[in-house]
C-alpha cells in the first residue's frame, strides 16, 4: 500500500485506520458467513445485529434516556432539512450561521411557514450566538433549529442556543466528537461522512414523541415520517446496510479509545496548536471569532486568492490534502475530525510554517 496522506478534507473525510483494517479484512467473507456483508440481505439475523450493535453504541456513548431512540436513515442533512418541518410542524425558529443553516431555513420556508430569529451574515459568517445572548423564539414555534458546527465558514457553537424552546440541531460536522445531553434535544441528525462514518447514512437520535407518533403535517410523504422509519426500525426500505455497519465500527472506535470526553480533548487540543499557529504567522489570518472557533474545520487564509491556490498545490505535492476552501468562499480550510491524528496537524503545521511560495 501507497504511503496515506494527510487527510484533512471536510467530508467524505478521514475514518479510523484501524477502523478501514477491519472492513478489508471482512469485506469478502463478512465474519466468516461466507459472503460480503455488500451481498447480504438486510431482511437477516447477521445485519439485524449489526443494526441494532450500531444503535446500541451510538446510544451508550451519549448516555442516550430512553425517552428516545437512533434511527439511520438516508439523503444525507438535506432531506432533515425537509423532514424537520414535515414532522414537527410549521413555524419553527431557526439561527442562521451559514450554508448549511440558510439551507435549512429555506427548505422550511418551502413546505410552510418559519422565522429566523437571528443571522450572522452581516459580519460575514464569524460567530454563533454567544452564551449569555438571549435569542427571542416565538412563543408558537415548535422547535428552534441550529446548526451546531459549520464547515464553511470554520465556526462551532461551545454551548446550547440560550433561549426556551425544544431543540432540534443539525450535529452532521461533530457528531461524536463531544459529549452532548441528549435531554434537551426533541432531534439531532447528522450526515456520517464528516466524522462518524462514510457517505450515503444519515443518523438520527429522535424523542419518542416525535417518532412513535405522528405530529406533523398531514401532506409529509409517508417515507419522510419518523414514525414510519421508526416503525420498520430504520428498514422501510433497504437501508444502506455496509455505511451502517461502518458507523458502528467508528462508534466502537470511539468508545474503546476514551469515548466523547476523549475525543472533546483531543479535538481541543489539535485546535489550539494549528489556531496558535495562524495567529502568530503573519501570513496566514483566521476566519472565525476566536469565542467561536471550530474544533472541527479550521478556516484560515493567507495573503492572497492566488497564493491559497498555490498552497494547496504545493501541500498536495507534500502529501497533504483537502486544504482548499468551500467553493463558495475560498480560502484555506483544515478539517480535523477525529480520525485525523496530531502528528498529521503538526505535518501541516509545519508545511504551511516552511512553504515560500
Amino acid at each position: 500500500m501507497s504511503e496515506r496522506k494527510h487527510n484533512f478534507n471536510a467530508g467524505p473525510a478521514a475514518l479510523p485506520l484501524s477502523v478501514l483494517e477491519t472492513v478489508q479484512k471482512n469485506l469478502l467473507d463478512h465474519e466468516g458467513l461466507g459472503l460480503s456483508l455488500l451481498e447480504m440481505s438486510h431482511r437477516t439475523p447477521p445485519f439485524e445485529a449489526i443494526i441494532a450493535r450500531a444503535a446500541e453504541t451510538i446510544g451508550a456513548l451519549y448516555g442516550m434516556p430512553d425517552t428516545h431512540e437512533v434511527l439511520f436513515l438516508q439523503g444525507g442533512a438535506s432531506l432533515q432539512f425537509a423532514m424537520v418541518p414535515y414532522n414537527l410542524g410549521e413555524g419553527g425558529a431557526y439561527i442562521d450561521t451559514g450554508v448549511w443553516s440558510t439551507k435549512a431555513f429555506t427548505e422550511a420556508l418551502n413546505i410552510g411557514d418559519a422565522h429566523q430569529i437571528w443571522t450572522a451574515k452581516p459580519g460575514g459568517y464569524r460567530a454563533v450566538p454567544g452564551k449569555a445572548e438571549a435569542l427571542d423564539v416565538p412563543a408558537s414555534a415548535p422547535y428552534l433549529h441550529y446548526t451546531s458546527n459549520n464547515t464553511i465558514y470554520g465556526t462551532q457553537y461551545h454551548h446550547r442556543p440560550n433561549a426556551d424552546a425544544r431543540l432540534v440541531c443539525d450535529m452532521s460536522s461533530d457528531f461524536v466528537s463531544r459529549p452532548i445531553d441528549i435531554a434537551a434535544y426533541d432531534l439531532i441528525y447528522a450526515g456520517a461522512q464528516k466524522n462518524a462514518g462514510p457517505a450515503g447514512v444519515t443518523i438520527v437520535i429522535v424523542h419518542r414523541d416525535k417518532s412513535r407518533q405522528f405530529v406533523g403535517l398531514p401532506q409529509a410523504p409517508r417515507i419522510l415520517r419518523y414514525k414510519t422509519q421508526a416503525d420498520k426500525d430504520s428498514m422501510f426500505n433497504t437501508p444502506n446496510t455496509f455505511g451502517i455497519y461502518m458507523v458502528g465500527l467508528v462508534a466502537e472506535w470511539v468508545r474503546d479509545n476514551g469515548g466523547l470526553e476523549a475525543m472533546e480533548k483531543q479535538a481541543a487540543a489539535k485546535a489550539d496548536k494549528l489556531y496558535s499557529f495562524i495567529d502568530e504567522h503573519p501570513r496566514y489570518t483566521g476566519h472565525a471569532e476566536p469565542e467561536s472557533r471550530s474544533h472541527m474545520n479550521v478556516t484560515f487564509r493567507s495573503e492572497s486568492p492566488e497564493q491559497d491556490k498555490a498552497i494547496v498545490a504545493a501541500a498536495a505535492q507534500a502529501g497533504i490534502i483537502g486544504i482548499k476552501g468551500h467553493r463558495s468562499v475560498g480560502g484555506l480550510r483544515a478539517s480535523i475530525y477525529n480520525a485525523v491524528s496530531m502528528a498529521s496537524v503538526d505535518a501541516l503545521i509545519d508545511f504551511l510554517a516552511a512553504y515560500e511560495g
